[in-house]
């Protein structure tokens, strides 16, 4: 079961450092959910967990204007 980080209503880049710090506590191979409306994170999340190495299992548009991306730590 995915842990679930909610950034809605935070600018950019607090759901990317959030993100980081969520998946810094969490042991390898579980899974992060990260739930944002920040259209910039569209861009920032995914290609902060390719850099980092981890596969995004997950990610689609849960909203006009919100998305949600799930992450596995590795």
């Amino acid at each position: 079961m995915p842990i679930t980080l909610e950034t809605s209503g935070q600018v950019c880049p607090f759901p990317l450092v959030e993100a980081k710090d969520a998946i810094a506590s969490l042991p390898e191979g579980d899974y992060l959910t990260i739930n944002f409306d920040c259209t910039q994170a569209t861009d920032a999340i995914p290609r902060w967990a390719a850099q980092e190495g981890y596969p995004v299992t997950d990610y689609r548009r849960i909203g006009d204007a919100e998305w949600s991306i799930t992450v596995q730590k590795k």
